[in-house]
């Protein structure tokens, strides 16, 4: 390791080990629990997928049927079903049938504002 990167290791970490207990009591009473954060870490999982992406993003603009789906991403009905089943399964997506026609939206204003923040983050350049 050179002298320079060295240097720019020490400049993100202290220079004794010192510990701040009211910090870290007050850290572990705000965080939630376990079993939430590995759900949470599930549901980024799947919004990690750029198809999936790009599927929320159309229902963030418009509900629509798997067949206008498919001819608006440029895919198969199948692959297209297959991703919403997935994005079914984390609760990101519901459906409505009417008639013989499945209509999809985003499941509720928490994906809506999971997406809109996510992409405000990329386009301030962050």
């Amino acid at each position: 390791m050179t002298e320079k990167e060295t240097l720019q290791e020490r400049d993100f970490c202290c220079e004794y080990h010192h510990e701040h207990p009211m910090l870290i009591e007050d850290v572990h009473q705000a965080l939630a629990a376990e079993e939430e954060m590995l759900r949470a870490g599930e549901l980024f999982k799947v919004l990690g997928d750029g198809t999936r992406i790009r599927i929320l993003f159309v229902l963030l603009a418009s509900e629509m049927c798997v067949c206008d789906l498919s001819e608006t991403l440029n895919m198969t009905v199948s692959a297209v079903s297959h991703q919403l089943r997935i994005l079914r399964q984390a609760h990101l997506v519901r459906y409505r049938k009417v008639g013989k026609t499945v209509f999809y939206a985003l499941a509720d204003e928490h994906v809506k504002t999971l997406l809109s923040q996510g992409i405000d983050h990329v386009r301030e350049g962050v």
